[in-house]
């Protein structure tokens, strides 16, 4: 049986439930069969979900809601989805529990650690004293900048280099870290780029989209390969 992967969605115009292609394709590509998670913060159907599936994608998106972390908003806070925020704050504890893997990707890198106990910058470009250029003004499939990988990591381990170039479309990003979170990437300008926890079922969060690059890009390739295998089901 092919690995059940549930992946997240972006919520438009309060009604739209929408995913860019390339989650399912690499999902797909990877040996996946990816679901695509619909809207709900009912906690018995969230169980039910997470239930369904042997893996989590929490993909990418818009701004997080400040309140999560007790911080208020920003002025250079964009377009909340609370009812976003809830949902994946459901999945990740109820995947926690069931000790299923979760690959978070940008936006969803950020929500993980809020749901674990960390914060965020609301904004990198006001809250930060010296910032690269984040939110790339390039194809999204193009690598625009470095990132340094911490040698002792299941990253290291994957893509088998310390070094490695990322696409880049975010302007919030993680600060402080839940505790059972680690650092294990970083970009130049100090910014964490990648995490993964200590203990427990295989998480790993990335700052960039490798979803966008699966399909020129060997190592993204190599990510979501690694996460199809490790949400293997043992039986069904």
């Amino acid at each position: 049986m092919k690995p059940v992967i549930g992946i997240t969605m972006s919520l438009e115009d309060e009604q739209k439930q929408t995913l860019r292609k390339d989650y399912s394709d690499s999902v797909i590509v990877a040996g996946g069969m990816p679901i695509l998670l619909p809207y709900c913060t009912e906690q018995e159907v969230v169980m039910q979900m997470v239930e369904q599936i042997d893996g989590l994608v929490l993909s990418g998106g818009g701004d997080i809601d400040p309140s999560l972390f007790d911080e208020d908003p920003h002025p250079e806070l964009r377009e909340l989805t609370p009812q976003r925020d809830h949902m994946e704050m459901q999945l990740i504890k109820q995947c926690q529990i069931a000790q299923k893997p979760i690959l978070a990707i940008c936006r969803g890198c950020q929500i993980l650690n809020i749901a674990l106990g960390g914060d965020m910058y609301q904004d990198l470009g006001t809250q930060k004293d010296f910032v690269i250029q984040h939110t790339q003004q390039a194809p999204r499939s193009y690598a625009s900048h470095q990132i340094t990988i911490q040698k002792e990591s299941a990253l290291y381990q994957i893509l088998g280099k310390s070094r490695h170039k990322v696409n880049s479309y975010h302007h919030q990003a993680n600060r402080r870290l839940a505790p059972s979170l680690r650092a294990v990437a970083w970009s130049t300008d100090g910014v964490i780029e990648a995490i993964e926890q200590q203990e427990g079922a295989p998480i790993m969060g990335v700052q960039w989209h490798p979803e966008c690059m699966t399909q020129t890009d060997i190592d993204a390739r190599k990510l979501f390969a690694w996460f199809v295998q490790i949400c293997q089901p043992i039986s069904k």
